[in-house]
């Protein structure tokens, strides 16, 4: 899988999905490993059998991750999505690149502040986001925002439902990684208005759109 970001290289196997970057990227994540604002050179997003449970996936991961020869920090996914479903949409516009590399499974969707609390599922939306730009920390969360923004919308307008039937905001498992390279003017904002926050929002309906679509 080819992403036209310098440095950045994605291996995609049924086992992982593996973002390397040859320079460190800055990361804000929600992932299980690498959660918060991290500097790593790996993002994986790995898959497990739909009856995956376990009490520690941190654990896990970092077997998984280390079966690799990957030391030191990285952000860590799971996803019992089959990773042919991965969807990679690239866009570009005024010297910022925005790459939206996703995983969709709905099966376990779930509308905030409607659904039930947590009630084990299958069904996860990974949403990592590769950004050729050098945001400040605010305009990261104002991307994690965005995308997320994306995300309910284009389900909503593919009518993706709950078990309830009620309308599907996400699932109750989805992570967003946002990794920068720091390369370009600073960017303060990420909302939808924006030139980036336009991009991610793009990039993310297409890869959700897509990756939910391939069976």
């Amino acid at each position: 899988m080819q992403i036209p970001i310098r440095g950045i290289s994605i291996l995609q196997t049924d086992k992982v999905v593996h973002v390397k970057s040859h320079l460190p990227l800055t990361t804000l994540s929600s992932a299980i490993v690498g959660s918060g604002f991290q500097r790593v050179h790996h993002v994986l997003n790995f898959h497990v059998d739909k009856n995956y449970y376990c009490r520690n996936p941190k654990a896990d991961l970092k077997t998984f991750a280390g079966r690799m020869k990957i030391e030191g920090r990285f952000v860590g996914l799971l996803t019992a999505v089959k990773l042919h479903k991965v969807r990679l949409v690239f866009l570009h516009e005024d010297d910022l690149g925005v790459g939206a590399l996703v995983t969709a499974g709905v099966s376990n969707a779930a509308c905030a502040g409607l659904t039930q609390p947590y009630s084990y599922r299958v069904g996860t939306i990974n949403t990592i986001l590769l950004l050729d730009a050098r945001l400040t920390r605010a305009a990261m969360l104002n991307a994690v925002i965005t995308a997320t923004e994306a995300k309910s919308a284009l389900l909503r307008e593919m009518n993706i439902r709950t078990p309830e039937n009620e309308p599907a905001t996400g699932t109750s498992t989805d992570t967003v990684t946002v990794a920068m390279t720091g390369r370009g003017k600073l960017q303060s904002y990420a909302g939808p208005v924006t030139t980036l926050g336009w991009l991610i929002a793009r990039a993310v309906r297409q890869a959700v759109h897509d990756s939910i679509r391939e069976k």
